[in-house]
């Protein structure tokens, strides 16, 4: 087994207050369970990757949800308590699933990974999408439940459940 773990959406504009999708209060308690599980994956020397979401200023997305995460500004930047260190690899993602549209896949590849570990927001939307194709994809699933969070408790507990119910995502 081959693991990489997976920083989903970690951005200014979810993270804290202020920003344009400010995702709550439950941000604050993943970020420590995050930098605890970046630095246990650098020790162990498992490639980090960061998605992070990247919008074109009239996205479609913007149809669902308030603009967020414009290319280029300070709301789509990586939150700098989670900053990617130099051999981490940053892609960037328009839609909810980091493999939809993304070199995710053969990034992975290239690097022999098998399982992601995932970590970040929203559970019920980015990190479900992600964790979902990367089943479809054949990669194992670990998902950090004090890693995951979501604006939604009710949504944050039920995608805990299909994560692990339906897609066979183990909960850690």
């Amino acid at each position: 087994m081959k693991r990489a773990l997976v920083v989903v959406d970690m951005i200014e504009d979810f993270v804290h207050e202020g920003g344009a999708l400010y995702c709550g209060p439950s941000m604050a308690k993943i970020v420590p369970v995050i930098q605890r599980e970046l630095a246990l994956a650098r020790s162990s020397a498992e490639p980090v990757v960061y998605l992070r979401d990247e919008h074109l200023p009239r996205d479609a997305e913007f149809q669902m949800f308030p603009p967020h995460a414009i290319a280029g500004t300070k709301g789509g930047r990586i939150v700098s308590e989670l900053a990617p260190a130099p051999d981490d690899v940053v892609i960037p993602k328009r839609r909810y699933s980091g493999f939809f549209g993304t070199d995710l896949d053969i990034t992975l590849r290239e690097r022999g990974v098998d399982t992601l570990r995932l970590v970040g927001d929203c559970t019920n939307i980015c990190v479900l999408y992600t964790a979902a194709d990367a089943r479809n994809l054949g990669y194992a699933v670990e998902v950090v439940r004090d890693g995951v969070t979501s604006f939604d408790e009710e949504a944050h507990r039920d995608a805990l459940r299909e994560l692990e119910k339906t897609l066979g995502a183990t909960i850690v």
